[in-house]
């Protein structure tokens, strides 16, 4: 009997990202959006358990959307990324109305996942390769964790800025990864395009597909503690999930195995990447590699 591993999908932020929820567009010809994919992908790969984070707000829409459909092929569970979910003692500022970032999405699913656990984005294709190599790490019972990354070149969109962690890689390990929040044309900016920083366009950066073990929850905890007592008060300020992998791997509590993509990432950040999207997933459906779904 394979061992159950869960994927966990970040989608709270689906509806600020497209303009609306009800806004984004099917890819398939049957109504299907990437995430039908991802999900796809995924169960072939032996994920027994979906998990999505959501908001309340986009709740009904959701599970219209994808949700439902996902519900009759694996095992599926919600939880809710709200910004008054905070540890005790902490009390959400009332002018807070941006999520707290992807560490706290995942901080989310604490209680709900309790075995080795992928995540991904809910707007992302990463390929049906990706899923193999997460899913095979993972029943693996390993005591670090993994993530599969993309060239750079391959992950950008003409339609705007996108975020990527960058990557640096040592023996097949990642040794830092820095977030980069405004990239475009395989340049960064960190001051609202004034000056704008090189990278080559081989970069290694993080689509956040990782590999994790439900020991990561408590890390976050500690962390996302400590980063509340200090910038609770800004606004915007957000606790990512490759700051915490930056951490463990410098206090070296943990290492994290890379896997490179094989299959070509495609992404809809904005709804204008829908058409550089469409033809490429139209043509693997019709070549068989999604039947069924």
């Amino acid at each position: 009997m394979k061992k159950d591993i869960t994927l966990v999908v970040m989608a709270a932020g689906m509806g600020s990202r497209f303009g609306g929820l009800k806004q984004i567009e099917p890819i398939g010809p049957d109504g299907e959006v990437l995430l039908d994919f991802s999900v796809y992908d995924a169960i072939k790969a032996g994920f027994t358990k979906v998990v999505f984070v959501i908001k309340h707000s986009i709740e009904a829409d959701f599970k219209e959307l994808v949700g439902n459909r996902v519900e009759k092929k694996v095992k599926t569970e919600y939880v809710y990324q709200e910004t008054d979910f905070l540890p005790e003692g902490f009390t959400c500022p009332k002018n807070r109305q941006k999520p707290w970032g992807t560490a706290h999405a995942i901080l989310c699913c604490k209680d709900v996942v309790k075995e080795p656990f992928a995540v991904v984005n809910a707007d992302d294709y990463y390929g049906r390769s990706a899923f193999s190599k997460i899913a095979d790490f993972l029943r693996s019972d390993p005591d670090d964790y993994c993530m599969v990354g993309f060239r750079l070149v391959n992950t950008l969109t003409e339609n705007g800025y996108v975020s990527r962690g960058v990557c640096e890689i040592e023996n097949g390990l990642l040794k830092t990864i820095t977030e980069r929040s405004k990239i475009s044309d395989c340049k960064y900016t960190e001051d609202d395009g004034k000056t704008y920083t090189q990278l080559d366009p081989n970069t290694v950066v993080s689509m956040n597909l990782w590999g994790f073990n439900p020991d990561l929850f408590d890390y976050i905890e500690e962390g996302f503690k400590k980063f509340l007592t200090e910038r609770i008060n800004e606004p915007k300020s957000e606790y990512y999930l490759p700051s915490v992998v930056s951490e463990l791997i410098e206090k070296g509590k943990k290492q994290v195995k890379v896997f490179i993509a094989e299959d070509k990432w495609y992404g809809v950040t904005y709804k204008e990447d829908k058409a550089a999207v469409v033809a490429p997933i139209n043509e693997m459906i019709k070549n068989g590699l999604y039947e069924g779904i």
